[in-house]
């Protein structure tokens, strides 16, 4: 008799939540008019209500079955909070205000470029790309460095797929990853010229290969969002969420580790690695515990973000 013991980052399907509430627009509308505070994160801050970045409809959809393995044992965070709360410091250190300002920057049309160590150099349109792939769906804990956190049905494919298509060569060690460089149209690039932009970031090819790394071009069944990082981003879950680089135009396969944008910027505070570890605090703040930003509870970061039968190999 075969019983099976759930891990624990996986909930029963019935708690996951359903398509037609979050893609469900006059819903988040409604919520919109309603915009909440902030509670404070070790110097940072979590939403509690935010406005819908989509008024304007909704992008795309996906057509993308859901990987049922992936399933964090947590509630997936709702579609107004995951798209109205984001990080891009390309656009505004103003989590709010991101959305806002990346509303009409132009991510299509959208060429990516392979080079490096590889058998041929590539050079592509990114809906070429997402044409040949084949999608799927995997909902994701998403941990932010500052100690908040989501958990997000992501729609992409295994990052290992596109590196066995790009063929890089024996020789290469690491995946270099570049976002744009258009500061006429972002203006958190204009306004923040002491940051090494364009943003780049680094992984081990080992850590590329492995099976929770992700390149993503959805999430909720639809294309990304220009604040989520449209077209394409990368999702790395055992790793805090600044090493999920947004809006690639460039990945280059080295030899040598790449240095990788926050380190550059601030090496005494950001690693190359940079897995989530909550028994090593960040200089300013407990990387201990985390706030879920769609209720404001607080609850124990797990190591590796919840993955450490998946990555922990990985480091010795």
């Amino acid at each position: 008799m075969l019983i099976r013991v759930p891990k624990g980052w996986q909930i029963p399907e019935r708690e996951a939540t359903p398509e037609s509430v979050y893609l469900e627009r006059r819903r988040f509308l409604g919520r919109a008019l309603g915009v909440a505070g902030l509670a404070a994160v070790g110097g940072t801050g979590c939403l509690q209500g935010a406005l819908d970045p989509q008024a304007r409809g909704f992008p795309a959809k996906l057509d993308a079955p859901r990987n049922s393995k992936f399933r964090p044992q947590r509630r997936i965070t709702r579609y107004d909070i995951a798209t109205g709360y984001n990080n891009f410091y390309e656009f505004s250190l103003d989590k709010q205000a991101v959305a806002r300002l990346a509303r009409d920057f132009k991510f299509r049309p959208w060429q990516v470029e392979v080079k490096g160590l590889v058998e041929k150099p590539l050079k592509f349109d990114v809906d070429d790309l997402i044409r040949r792939m084949k999608l799927e769906e995997r909902v994701y804990r998403f941990r932010c460095v500052e100690a908040w956190s989501m958990v997000i049905p992501w729609v992409g494919f295994p990052m290992k797929q596109f590196i066995d298509w790009v063929k890089p060569t024996s020789r290469a060690r690491f995946v270099r990853m570049v976002t744009f460089n258009r500061p006429s149209e972002a203006p958190g690039q204009r306004s923040q010229p002491h940051y090494p932009w364009p943003y780049f970031e680094g992984l081990t090819m080992e850590e590329a290969t492995n099976e929770l790394a992700m390149v993503v071009v959805g999430m909720y069944g639809r294309a990304l969002p220009n604040q989520n990082g449209a077209p394409i981003r990368l999702i790395v879950p055992w790793k805090y969420g600044f090493k999920s680089i947004k809006s690639i135009v460039r990945f280059e396969f080295v030899r040598n580790r790449p240095p990788t944008f926050w380190n550059q910027a601030v090496p005494n505070e950001y690693g190359f690695v940079a897995n989530v570890n909550p028994a090593v605090p960040h200089p300013r703040w407990s990387q201990a515990s985390e706030q879920v930003v769609e209720t404001g509870e607080r609850i124990p970061t797990l190591p590796f973000n919840g993955y450490q039968d998946y990555v922990a190999d990985l480091y010795s």
